[in-house]
C-alpha cells in the first residue's frame, strides 16, 4: 500500500499542473481535508505539536520537545485514517548526522508515509547545516529508498529565507539544486511571499517546487502560484492555527459577552459521525 501511494504522488509532482497538498495535525483533520477533494495530504509538525501543548520543534528545553516517537504516533494515525497519499514533516530528520535523517526516512516508509520533508534548518544551532551536510543528509535519505526498493518521495525543504543569510534567494537556488542532484524529488524553499522571487526560484531550479501559503504578509492564490510554475503548494500550520484562532474566539465570546455565535460554523453532529464512518 504504501508503494502504490508513493507511486500516486511522485506522479502529481510530474503532471504538466501542479497541485495543492493541505496539511492535517491529527485524524479527524486528514478525514476532512481529505473529503474536500484534494489528491493528497501533507501533515503539519506545528499543528501537531500545538495540538499535544507544546511549541514547533523547540529542542532547547527538554520538556517541551516533541519527540521522534511521538510524532510518528500522530503520523501513523494521520496515514490510517485517509486512503490519500500522506507527506511526513520529519522536520530535520531528528538529528544532525546523515545516519540518524536514514533512520527516520526508514521509519517514515514504515510508517506508511508517501513522501516526506527533511530541512536544512539546524535546531540545535543558529542557522543553517553546512550545504555539505546538509547535501550528504539527502544523498543518505535517497540511498534508504532506493536500497529499501520501496518509494518515497523525498522532498528537501530549504530555510534560507527563515535563517537571515545574506543572500537568501542564491542560497536557496544553490542549495535547491544541490539537494535535487543527491536525489530529493522536490525542493521547498520556505518562506518567500512575493511572486517576483517565487518566479524566480520556479525558473533557476532544476525540479519541481514546493510553496508554502497562508502566512506572511501577502495572501498568495493557489491559480496564480500554478500558473507560474509551482508544482506542489501546501499550508504548513495554517489551517491549523485557524483551528486554535477560532477555539480562542470562541472563549472569548463566551466569557466577555455570554453568545455562541462562533458555533453557527460548526459542522453536524450527524455529518461528523458519518464521515468518520466511513
Amino acid at each position: 500500500m504504501q508503494i502504490e501511494k508513493a507511486k500516486v504522488f511522485k506522479a502529481l509532482h510530474l503532471a504538466e499542473q501542479g497541485f495543492v497538498m493541505p496539511n492535517a495535525w491529527d485524524a479527524g483533520s486528514a478525514v476532512i481535508l481529505a473529503d474536500g477533494g484534494v489528491p493528497a495530504i501533507g501533515t503539519t509538525s506545528a499543528g501537531i505539536a500545538f495540538s499535544l501543548g507544546k511549541p514547533d520543534f523547540d529542542i532547547r528545553d527538554a520538556g517541551s520537545v516533541l519527540t521522534r516517537e511521538e510524532m510518528f504516533q500522530r503520523l501513523r494515525q494521520i496515514v490510517d485514517a485517509v486512503s490519500l497519499p500522506v507527506n511526513g514533516d520529519l522536520e530535520d530528520g531528528y538529528g544532525p548526522d546523515a545516519q540518524t535523517v536514514a533512520e527516520t526516512i526508514r521509519l517514515a516508509m514504515a510508517a506508511g508515509l508517501a513522501g516526506g520533508n527533511i530541512e536544512d534548518n539546524n535546531p540545535r544551532a543558529e542557522g543553517l547545516y553546512d550545504e555539505g551536510l546538509a547535501v550528504e543528509r539527502i544523498r543518505a535519505a535517497k540511498a534508504t529508498i532506493e536500497a529499501s526498493g520501496g518509494a518515497f518521495v523525498l522532498n528537501a525543504k530549504i530555510d534560507a529565507f527563515l535563517v537571515g543569510v545574506p543572500d537568501p534567494l542564491a542560497t536557496a537556488i544553490r542549495r535547491a539544486n544541490l539537494f535535487l542532484e543527491a536525489g530529493a524529488d522536490c525542493v521547498y524553499p520556505c518562506g518567500p511571499n512575493d511572486l517576483d522571487t517565487i518566479r524566480t526560484l520556479v525558473s533557476e531550479i532544476n525540479g519541481p517546487v514546493n510553496i508554502v501559503i497562508g502566512w506572511g504578509p501577502v495572501p498568495l492564490s493557489v491559480p496564480v502560484l500554478l500558473d507560474i510554475g509551482v508544482k506542489r503548494i501546501s499550508l504548513g500550520g495554517s489551517i491549523a492555527r485557524s483551528a486554535l484562532g477560532l477555539v480562542r474566539r470562541s472563549v472569548r465570546e463566551l466569557c466577555d459577552q455570554g453568545t455562541i455565535n462562533f458555533a453557527a460554523d460548526q459542522i453536524g453532529q450527524q455529518e461528523l459521525n458519518a464521515l468518520f464512518s466511513r
